[in-house]
């Protein structure tokens, strides 16, 4: 990454990213003010790049072991919420188990994705609880997405979070994690507590993979 230009951070807007990694072609930053370490932009996937990945998970509602990968956040959201609470799913991809989960707890909870659920009316409302399982990590542009989840998240409404945390940088370039072409966005426990302090979240749980959040009212 020699003499390549510094990048603006995409979640917080720093202008001065730090060049972080190179990993053969892809090159990778991080934010000195919020921590995120992010993908340069010029290398983002396009949108059906994006799909024909995604079309190759194999995350089906009915399946047991991912059911109880997703119950690594369903469990302690659903402990937190009081009878009758509403909510959305956030990027729910192709196959909605998350919300089945917690409709199962007796928390009805709609979707939306934009390949998949693309129902822009779900997000003109607000909720008791958002949930967001294995996205963030994909998101481009992540600031947007923040704004939204503060306007779908009712004061002292819960906003809950699944994506395995960036927590050793020097095995960065062999990390699994990482390989996915479409993951772009890497969080670590710093970036939550940033955006906590700074955009109105209260920090209630942090257990990686899962951040929870309570919109402060």
């Amino acid at each position: 990454m020699a003499g390549a230009v510094s990048e603006a951070c995409r979640l917080c807007g720093h202008r001065d990213c730090a060049a972080f990694a190179s990993v053969g072609e892809r090159h990778y930053w991080r934010c000195p003010h919020c921590s995120l370490t992010f993908l340069g932009a010029a290398q983002l996937p396009d949108r059906q790049a994006e799909k024909q990945q995604y079309d190759l998970h194999e995350n089906h509602p009915d399946d047991p072991g991912y059911r109880r990968f997703l119950d690594q956040l369903a469990r302690p959201l659903g402990e937190r919420l009081t009878r009758g609470a509403q909510g959305l799913d956030f990027g729910c991809g192709p196959g909605p188990a998350l919300a089945r989960l917690m409709a199962e707890r007796g928390f009805a909870t709609r979707v939306y994705d934009p390949l998949y659920a693309d129902d822009q009316r779900v997000l003109r409302q607000r909720y008791d609880f958002v949930t967001c399982t294995e996205v963030l990590e994909h998101l481009h542009w992540p600031e947007r997405e923040w704004a939204t989840f503060a306007r779908l998240v009712r004061p002292g409404g819960w906003l809950g979070l699944m994506t395995r945390w960036l927590i050793d940088d020097a095995h960065f370039p062999h990390w699994h994690y990482r390989r996915d072409p479409t993951h772009v966005c890497f969080w670590q426990p710093r970036t939550f507590q940033w955006l906590a302090q700074r955009q109105g979240w209260e920090l209630v749980e942090m257990n990686n993979p899962v951040a929870l959040l309570r919109r402060r009212a």
